[in-house]
């Protein structure tokens, strides 16, 4: 099934549709849906090269404006079902403590979600819930979001193919860890 999928995504790359494909899964992504928009990126990069930063660039917009509906998401349905709920089990007083300290390291959360490949959709819903101020949510979700499309985007214009498979299994990885590396490195600083 995902060899399918993969090759199904190749013939999407190849179409005149493939970059409103991308803005729909990229848009989609950032909100409800599971499948990140890198499983499009990638193929269609390979296959439009001189056409890497733009594809990078509707991505990016795609993905904001995909979150900016994830926020909204958090914000309209966390008074109607959440707050019920948690107010039912007397536990509401503990989310509102725990946005408070959402909140002061909320552009944090959206960064480190944007480039890893922790589900930026939980991010941008839980952003929403706790009404992270949208300026900071939209801001992080752009340079994020941006890191994220346009590394990607420039690995595979500079090295084409054979880098392929690196971004496909070891990128989100590296990302990873280069974000525990520099919280690890302000912690030190911080605390030494």
């Amino acid at each position: 099934m995902i060899t399918r999928l993969y090759q199904w995504t190749l013939r999407l790359a190849q179409s005149p549709n493939a970059l409103w494909a991308l803005a729909i899964v990229a848009f989609i992504e950032s909100s409800v849906f599971p499948i990140p928009p890198d499983i499009l990126m990638i193929p269609l990069i390979i296959a439009r090269p001189r056409e890497a930063f733009k594809i990078a660039g509707i991505a990016t917009v795609a993905s904001v404006l995909g979150g900016m509906l994830g926020y909204w998401i958090g914000f309209g349905a966390f008074e109607t079902i959440g707050r019920p709920v948690l107010e039912f089990y007397g536990k509401d007083a503990y989310f509102d403590e725990f946005a408070v300290t959402y909140n002061e390291y909320g552009a944090w959360a959206v960064l480190i979600a944007g480039v890893t490949p922790f589900p930026y959709k939980v991010i941008t819903i839980l952003s929403g819930t706790t009404h992270l101020s949208l300026p900071v949510f939209v801001a992080a979700s752009i340079v994020a979001r941006s890191l994220r499309f346009f590394i990607v985007a420039t690995l595979l214009w500079k090295f084409g193919e054979p880098i392929r498979v690196f971004i496909e299994r070891r990128l989100g990885l590296i990302f990873t860890l280069l974000i525990v590396i520099f919280i690890g490195g302000f912690y030190a600083v911080k605390f030494i």
